[in-house]
């Protein structure tokens, strides 16, 4: 099973740093892309295409104007949605059941306001509490929920930069990147 992430209704300006976080957290929390929409942002794009090619793995992101066509296309193809908000089912009760199925996930994280044709489309709409808090949080309790733990031990390989864990201090290899 592969799990992108459709971030929705992105503002350039405003959320440049929530994005950035959201796209950050998807990566190492065992994502494999994460698509934008809303306002095209270049700059974050970039940022994170230069934060897989230092720290390793294959992550990719990628924009969409249209997240409801992207979400019609996903669904048509076989894949399914989840869409996390605060009004959906527990992620404690709903996760096992959305890990029974093989099927391709795309979680649908929202921006400023979520349209109801993204509680109307979604396989599943879950929610981590059912109280105000952030997408990132969010997604990142689901994606440790969905994977069981297992994100903790991914290895990105090619990279140019390692830690090393260390009960005190910094410690990072840097290699060459192998071409």
């Amino acid at each position: 099973m592969k799990v992108n992430v459709l971030r929705l209704d992105h503002r350039r300006v405003r959320d440049a740093r929530i994005t950035t976080h959201v796209c950050l957290t998807s990566r190492a929390f065992g994502a494999s892309k994460v698509i934008l929409s809303g306002d095209e942002d270049k700059k974050i794009m970039e940022n994170i295409r230069d934060v897989v090619k230092r720290w390793g793995g294959d992550f990719e992101i990628d924009y969409v104007k249209k997240w409801d066509k992207f979400i019609d296309d996903w669904k048509n193809n076989g894949g399914e949605v989840v869409h996390l908000t605060m009004y959906g089912e527990p992620v404690q009760s709903i996760t096992n059941k959305i890990r029974e199925s093989s099927r391709d996930k795309l979680v649908v994280v929202g921006g400023s306001r979520v349209p109801s044709k993204v509680y109307q489309e979604a396989d599943w709409n879950v929610s981590v509490t059912s109280q105000p808090h952030s997408e990132v949080a969010a997604l990142s309790i689901f994606l440790h929920t969905l994977f069981e733990g297992e994100e903790y031990d991914i290895e990105f390989n090619d990279s140019e930069l390692k830690v090393i864990p260390t009960a005190h201090g910094k410690q990072v290899i840097t290699r060459k990147r192998a071409n």
